[in-house]
């Protein structure tokens, strides 16, 4: 019994420590061409972006868990936060089509949400997109 509520007590505690380390939002640095969404305040975009011509830098993987069992789900804001962190890398304007599965369990984790984008950078005005190679 006293065993249980230690383990008890430790997920709280790793829980509560998540929770307060996490940064605050992360402001967007303002460009001429900034684009935030406005429901999780970061540039990243589950549709295309077709009203400016852009060059694509790559796909952007994150993969969001959580801290014990009892903890919810990763929210949008969240995923869509660490998705935005690797299109920085990459020195994205923005990341287009994002798109994230429900969490689930894995031996090492007690939830794991996987989502994927693609990381863009908006082309200067009158610079022109890069040509893409026909798929066959």
């Amino acid at each position: 019994m006293k065993m249980m509520m230690v383990a008890l007590l430790a997920a709280a505690c790793v829980s509560a420590a998540s929770a307060q380390t996490a940064p605050a939002s992360t402001p967007v640095a303002p460009t001429q061409t900034s684009l935030v969404n406005e429901d999780v305040g970061v540039p990243v975009f589950p549709y295309d972006i077709t009203d400016r011509p852009y060059k694509v830098l790559g796909e952007v993987k994150a993969g969001v868990r959580k801290a014990t069992m009892f903890s919810k789900s990763p929210s949008q804001e969240k995923i869509y936060r660490e998705l935005w962190e690797r299109g920085q890398k990459l020195g994205a304007d923005a990341v287009i089509k994002a798109n994230y599965g429900n969490a689930h369990v894995t031996a090492v984790s007690w939830g794991k949400t996987n989502a994927t984008g693609t990381a863009i950078k908006f082309l200067a005005p009158g610079e022109v997109a890069p040509a893409t190679p026909p798929t066959r």
